[in-house]
């Protein structure tokens, strides 16, 4: 087969995306998804370092058996004075009701490799998700690769013939794409996704992941790690990469081998069939395809020596302080969470609390008054953190169904105690914002941020059916100062409208989007559950 590959469509800063339901057969295996502009990936969203991002988004979504409400999270930016921009359902906003449209407007932090997807329910399992690229026309990074476009982004993804909203428990992906193009075991040999090379290249990879984390490679190939989700670091050179559901990771390709066609190969750890333990006929592949290589599949075979990269060893380049004191108790507050499983209920928690995400956003309760923990709703999950403190979170390992990949919104992090480590780093350690739990039940994992942006910013697993079973917390981050911090959202200026009880225009203000939400029947708020209608 003749195969082929094209640069996905580009949008940014300012843009408009379609959310809307199509049938699509990434895999060969044809189902409905729920699709950004009638493809998946939806279209890789681009800016320059400072500048403000605006992108309208429209909600045409209509198939009663998958979710019809909406909302976009921007991963890996911290929103800084624009919290009610975050995109998370039942806590900085309602969902974006069918026929509407709001437009999210924020500037950009830093630069490096981001992604977005929807924040309501599993929605994003089914095919809303994308990447979103923060360039810097002086980047440091520059001089340690040739190419850095469009071209050189890979998404990792697994596909369900089943729709997201059907999965009742623990579900296996049937296979893995690689910018939206794969094969499963079973089935026929569709088209895969194919990177040209030339020379050396920046490839941006990212885990836009519901689940399975993936070990990643190249026939052939070292790859050298310069940047971890927005942080350049101290190149690190491996041949194999495990990345969890939500991070990233820019990797320097030196292209000097023969000219060829070689296997990209991502791994993952679980799947339907034997997904998790083989490459036969392309399954779990993309191809690198070298200048002047005929059009066709390799026949490389992989690296007999293994360099695993390892979390513990990346350090930023330049050097980032650890907040707080060089002690394991050094933080001004630390949170011991525990975290349960209900075989039962198929639910989890954290501190024995399932969370469920709130029918009025966090956000709302505060700016109409609310600020004390135990008068924020969902009861239990949320904790109010003071301005301007070390909060340190210790997170314990081996937890049912991991390993666990945790995400703090509004922040990064310095990740001071890695998974499987047994010792903590107050030097240089890494700063991400997704971090792995770890599966090593008696060990755990230790996260340290600094209370500097106020507003509610959920903490959850990146395993998107384990956040939506309860595996989540809020904090409300200097409560008092959350209306200052981020100046009136549009239309707020009118009065908050949150009891609104008639159904306004179709509008694009934040203030409106619940009214509009709450108006709708339960037939359009519970479209694709098994809440009744």
């Amino acid at each position: 087969m003749w195969l082929t590959t094209t640069v996905a469509k580009t949008i940014g800063p300012v843009g408009t995306i379609t959310i809307a339901n199509k049938e699509i057969a990434p895999d060969g295996f044809k189902r409905p998804a729920s699709l950004i502009d009638g493809a998946h990936p939806g279209p890789i969203i681009t800016a320059q370092k400072g500048d403000r991002v605006k992108i309208n988004v429209i909600n045409e979504l209509s198939d009663p058996n998958q979710m019809l409400g909406t909302t976009i999270h921007w991963h890996g930016m911290f929103q800084k004075e624009t919290n009610f921009m975050d995109g998370t359902a039942g806590v900085t906003q309602c969902p974006i009701a069918p026929n509407n449209s709001f437009q999210y407007d924020f500037q950009v932090s830093g630069a490096g490799t981001f992604w977005y997807h929807s924040h309501f329910g599993v929605q994003y399992c089914d095919g809303v998700r994308g990447a979103f690229i923060v360039y810097d026309p002086s980047d440091p990074l520059k001089s340690l690769y040739d190419v850095d476009d469009e071209s050189t982004i890979i998404t990792l993804s697994e596909w369900y013939h089943l729709l997201a909203v059907d999965v009742t428990a623990i579900e296996l992906a049937d296979s893995t794409l690689i910018n939206g193009k794969g094969r499963y075991p079973s089935g026929d040999n569709t088209e895969l996704a194919v990177v040209n090379v030339q020379r050396g290249k920046r490839l941006r990879l990212i885990s836009i992941s519901c689940d399975p984390n993936f070990t990643f490679s190249v026939d052939g190939h070292n790859l050298t790690v310069i940047e971890v989700e927005g942080i350049a670091v101290t190149p690190e050179t491996v041949n194999s990469i495990r990345i969890y559901a939500g991070q990233r990771y820019s990797v320097v390709l030196d292209a000097s081998q023969p000219i060829d066609n070689y296997w990209i190969r991502a791994l993952p750890d679980s799947g339907h069939e034997n997904l998790s333990s083989t490459f036969e006929n392309g399954v779990n592949s993309a191809i690198l395809r070298y200048g002047g290589a005929g059009k066709q599949e390799p026949t490389s075979m992989q690296q007999a020596q293994i360099t695993p990269l390892i979390e513990a060893n990346l350090h930023p380049s330049s050097a980032i302080e650890v907040p707080g004191e060089a002690d394991p108790d050094g933080a001004d507050k630390t949170f011991n969470f525990t975290f349960g499983y209900d075989p039962d209920t198929s639910l989890f928690s954290v501190n024995n609390v399932v969370y469920n995400p709130p029918a009025v956003p966090v956000l709302l309760q505060i700016l109409s008054g609310a600020k004390n923990a135990h008068d924020l709703l969902p009861k239990g999950s949320v904790y109010t953190v003071e301005r301007n403190k070390t909060v340190q979170i210790n997170l314990p390992s081996g937890l049912i169904g991991g390993p666990h990949p945790f995400h703090l919104h509004g922040h990064n992090f310095h990740v001071v105690r890695s998974a499987d480590t047994g010792e903590f780093d107050f030097d240089n350690p890494v700063v991400r914002d997704t971090v792995n739990a770890g599966n090593t039940e008696g060990d755990y994992v230790a996260i340290r941020f600094r209370t500097d942006n106020p507003g509610p910013w959920i903490f959850h697993c990146h395993i998107d059916f384990h956040m939506k079973n309860g595996l989540a917390v809020v904090f409300a981050e200097a409560h008092d100062d959350i209306a200052a911090a981020n100046p009136d959202p549009p239309g707020l200026s009118s009065g908050l409208l949150i009891l609104v009880l008639a159904h306004p225009t179709p509008s694009e203000e934040w203030d409106q989007l619940c009214p509009i939400w709450d108006s709708e029947p339960n037939s359009v708020k519970h479209a694709g559950t098994s809440t009744p209608a």
